[in-house]
């Protein structure tokens, strides 16, 4: 059977999956899974970059061991936003900075005094956030940056590990689409912007689509891995991208080219709600309610709005481990549906919790500033951030229905999230809405399904996505006590 590696990584783990498809169903194995997550280095948050690319070389090692000359190739996918920069002999420019560093703090003002907010929006129809590749690269410059300044190319985070795969510089069309310099109705870098903020034009290179062979892996690496003969293909090589993919109810757009009645949440470290159109979305409500149009595969939008997500859970979890209480998912998960309903709620979006040194203490804080009595156990503040994310999502539902115009019918989940059953059920009870969830694994099976494509082993994204309902289980989740989350909408009224 073809064999296909997909290189998943996240912001806090990485694994290396391998995908072998039998021309009716796809199989999935795990070949090695490593952790990752940014260090402190003086003042700036930095990725481990080299420690990745040893982690991604032992993994293809393993899986050329297991699978030899089966394997047809490789694709990498990754976070958003984050990049490197190689000089005029391809060498590394430093390390890449992580987004939740502290240099862009206060970038968007700064932006917008040089050049509008609607015509920033106008030019890319991207959300707003200080992380955006565009506020890194102007943090670079307004501190005379030595790097940004000797800077010929600028790789994103999986075209770099691309270009470490092959050595051919690319810069593949989705995860290009999150920079805030990417025009989604041209489908290339806006030149404008690029000219309006005196960035250097030379480091955005030809963006390339999903699909795309860059060709046989580098001669030292075939050597190593023993992956003799694999080539290096684009997969949608922004996680989400992969991952909405995944999405085995999505058949509308790829089959007909409308609007579909479903939405989905990609859910991980970040919650990543939105619907897949066939064109950008850049309306007055868009911009108004910071939704952000992102490319897709097979020539979509995604339009779609960040969340904070299970990043909530997983610093609850840190600190209480450093702390000494080494509580689990499934316990806290327990603790938290033992824990009373609706007694508060949280802008889940507040940007002090982007990186807080103790997220229960700032949780807490968030409920005593807005008149809401703190959670006082670890089951009460996890029942919290779920709780705000249920109705997050609820609003962001209600936005999509009204950014397209029409009925959804449905919310599907994918990702790590739907391994937890509660927020799985509040979230159908907070829309109102039945609720699909799975596969857990959605980004690594959309890297390989693109694969597959590329390949000629699958005809397309319709296709694909019938191979996934083949392949893997999903869980149902209907609606439950409705009329208790549309009384706790209403109290708690959150911003947009």
């Amino acid at each position: 059977m073809p064999c296909y590696l997909a290189v998943d990584l996240g912001a806090s783990s990485g694994r290396v999956v391998a995908g072998r498809f039998d021309g009716r169903q796809l199989t999935l194995e795990e070949i090695h899974r490593f952790s990752n997550g940014p260090i402190r280095v003086g003042a700036r948050l930095y990725w481990r970059t080299f420690q990745l690319w040893q982690d991604i070389l032992d993994g293809l090692r393993i899986a050329g061991r297991k699978f030899g000359r089966e394997v047809v190739s490789v694709g990498v996918d990754t976070w958003g936003v984050d990049f490197a920069l190689l000089d005029t002999n391809d060498e590394l420019l430093g390390a890449p900075v992580a987004y939740r560093d502290s240099r862009t703090q206060g970038a968007l003002q700064r932006a917008f005094a040089r050049v509008p907010r609607e015509t920033i929006f106008a030019e890319t129809g991207l959300q707003f956030m200080e992380l955006n590749t565009l506020y890194q690269l102007l943090a670079m410059q307004e501190a005379g940056s030595p790097a940004l300044s000797a800077a010929r190319r600028m790789l994103l985070m999986p075209d770099l590990f691309h270009w470490m795969l092959c050595g051919e510089k690319s810069n593949e069309q989705t995860n290009a689409s999150t920079t805030q310099l990417y025009n989604p109705t041209r489908g290339d870098w806006s030149s404008a912007l690029i000219e309006q903020f005196g960035l250097p034009p030379e480091i955005f290179g030809p963006v390339t689509a999903p699909g795309t062979s860059l060709g046989p892996l580098l001669k030292h690496v075939a050597e190593e891995t023993g992956l003799s003969g694999v080539k290096v293909v684009l997969p949608g090589s922004h996680d989400t991208a992969s991952a909405v993919m995944a999405a085995p109810s999505a058949t509308k757009i790829a089959a007909t080219g409308t609007a579909t009645d479903w939405c989905y949440i990609s859910s991980g470290t970040w919650s990543l709600m939105g619907v897949e159109t066939p064109a950008p979305v850049i309306t007055e409500d868009c911009a108004r309610w910071n939704f952000t149009n992102e490319a897709g595969v097979a020539g979509t939008t995604r339009l779609l709005k960040n969340i904070a997500g299970l990043w909530l859970l997983q610093e609850c979890q840190r600190v209480w481990r450093a702390r000494g209480d080494d509580y689990s998912w499934d316990e806290l998960t327990r603790l938290a549906a033992e824990a009373p309903p609706l007694r508060a709620a949280i802008d889940t979006n507040d940007p002090r919790l982007v990186a807080p040194a103790d997220m229960p203490k700032t949780l807490a804080e968030l409920c005593r500033e807005t008149n809401q009595a703190p959670p006082a156990t670890p089951g009460q503040t996890i029942r919290l951030a779920l709780e705000s994310l249920a109705l997050r999502y609820r609003q962001v539902f209600t936005m999509l229905e009204q950014l397209t115009a029409s009925r959804l019918e449905r919310v599907h989940i994918v990702g790590g999230g739907t391994q937890n059953r509660l927020l799985c059920q509040m979230t159908a009870d907070a829309c109102g809405r039945p609720v699909s969830a799975g596969p857990i694994e959605a980004t690594a099976i959309g890297n390989v399904m693109m694969q597959a494509i590329a390949a000629g082993d699958v005809a397309d994204v319709v296709e694909a996505r019938e191979v996934i309902r083949r392949s893997f289980d999903m869980v149902q989740y209907e609606p439950q006590h409705t009329a208790q989350w549309d009384e706790a909408a209403e109290k708690f009224s959150l911003e947009a």
